[in-house]
């Protein structure tokens, strides 16, 4: 894409998950010369920044407030202004806000505007990466739902034959165990812990048991956020 002298600029900035030295240069480069920064949390982004004594500023926009601030970019944009924009781990749009400020953005000053995506970390490919399962083909189902909804997509992964990769906090990780081990405890798992921080934690085994043993010895293990590898049938 030819972009226009003085024509703005929407970046898509994938952060690190954890340890701040799995930044980009590229990255590092964009939120340099960026206008501003709007991110999911200034205060999560600025340690990214200050880390890299970066002084763009920062702007809020998570998923609450992502249909408004998206018109504040759009307007930003359309004035020439580059702007970047990040999550506080990880690729936008994965499982966290940003696709609504991409589509905003694309409907209003068109397809042909340039947005670029600048690559890099994702807990969803670190996982699978060392997973040890297959990879070529997989189911990727996020978060599930707290309440409604929940037991079907509980029945849509024990239908699932392929790999599934899915996302669970600390406060339900045990519950979620529980819940797949009924389903199917023969199934194994991989289950990945804080992946590149300073106490990051692999467990590999079958469901049946899993939920009640890392209660037991590992108390620990239920601080932290997931990623929950199925392996295939």
């Amino acid at each position: 894409m030819q972009e226009e002298a003085g024509q703005g600029k929407l970046s898509i900035v994938a952060t690190p998950i954890g340890n701040l030295e799995d930044i980009t240069l590229r990255a590092l480069r964009v939120l340099k010369e960026a206008d501003a920064v709007y991110c999911e949390d200034t205060r999560v982004t600025k340690k990214l920044l200050d880390r890299y004594e970066i002084q763009t500023p920062t702007r809020r926009l998570d998923a609450n407030i992502e249909a408004k601030g998206a018109r504040e970019v759009i307007n930003r944009l359309a004035a020439g202004e580059r702007i970047a924009y990040a999550t506080d781990a990880g690729t936008p749009a994965i499982s966290d806000p940003g696709y609504r400020l991409v589509a905003m953005v694309r409907q209003a000053l068109g397809d042909s505007f340039p947005i670029e995506a600048i690559p890099g970390p994702s807990a969803l490919v670190a996982a699978l990466s060392i997973a040890g399962v297959p990879a070529d083909s997989f189911r990727f189902m996020g978060f599930f739902p707290h309440k409604k909804g929940r037991q079907t997509a509980l029945k849509a992964v024990a239908a699932e034959e392929g790999t599934v990769v899915l996302y669970e906090s600390s406060h339900r990780i045990l519950k979620l165990l529980r819940e797949l081990e009924a389903l199917m405890p023969e199934r194994e798992v991989v289950i990945t812990r804080e992946l590149t921080k300073k106490f990051e934690q692999v467990a590999v085994g079958r469901l049946s048991g899993l939920a009640d043993f890392f209660e037991t010895h590992y108390p620990h293990f239920t601080k932290g956020e997931f990623v929950v590898v199925l392996a295939p049938c």
